[in-house]
């Protein structure tokens, strides 16, 4: 089966999850949070995540800028900056400035120059993707900004990944989807995706019911891929 559609998750594929607290840390006043800044990304990441999905399997759906919230203030008391009501909120205000990683820029284009429909599939809200997509100049290479708002469930739950079907009308083998979560790539590879493992990192596979169809160090081979 050809592909037609070219699906990439946000966080941390198409936006740097760690630009908040980065830039935060260029900040002149901001030393000691510059020590830290790395610990305070990698637990707020993580925590994002892991309420994501505990939010998935209890049942208790919530609005994906409450889990960032909730992230936050977890990795902020693990790193002694309880006592920063500015800095949470700076860091916040930040967060939805994620600046885009080039290679996906460049991607994107790409693809859109190659005839290929394009989207967005997050766990992130509405709200939050538009911005993150108007603020790097992404609306004209996007066909869609699909948002788990739309099922109030979070991935990697099956109902997710239906939406890009709904949307386009494809089936499920006509879809490259993009995602620098292992464990992302892995339940869209189950679900029935061709699914692209973006390795950023150079991780270990995770163990889990599907396997990642490619796994890449960056986006810059995705055109190629989607034409092959």
């Amino acid at each position: 089966m050809t592909i037609t559609t070219c699906v990439f998750d946000a966080y941390g594929t198409l936006f740097d999850v760690a630009g908040a607290a980065r830039s935060m840390a260029e900040q002149p006043g901001r030393e000691e949070f510059e020590k830290h800044w790395q610990k305070v990304a990698s637990d707020w990441r993580l925590k994002q995540l892991e309420y994501s999905w505990l939010r998935t399997v209890s049942n208790t759906h919530c609005d994906f800028w409450d889990v960032t919230k909730d992230g936050l203030d977890w990795a902020l008391e693990a790193s002694g900056f309880t006592n920063d009501p500015v800095l949470r909120e700076d860091l916040l205000a930040l967060y939805w400035e994620l600046p885009p990683y080039p290679d996906g820029l460049r991607t994107l284009a790409l693809l859109k120059a190659q005839g290929f429909k394009t989207a967005i599939l997050s766990n992130g809200s509405k709200d939050m993707l538009d911005g993150a997509v108007t603020g790097a100049g992404l609306e004209s290479l996007l066909d869609a900004t699909l948002s788990v708002d739309d099922v109030a469930v979070f991935k990697p739950s099956r109902k997710v990944y239906d939406m890009v079907g709904d949307h386009f009308g494809c089936t499920s083998n006509e879809v490259l989807f993009v995602s620098s979560n292992g464990w992302d790539a892995a339940y869209a590879a189950h679900y029935g995706f061709i699914t692209v493992w973006v390795n950023r990192m150079g991780l270990p596979m995770d163990r889990l019911p599907g396997t990642p169809t490619h796994v890449l160090s960056d986006l810059t081979t995705i055109p190629d891929l989607a034409k092959a």
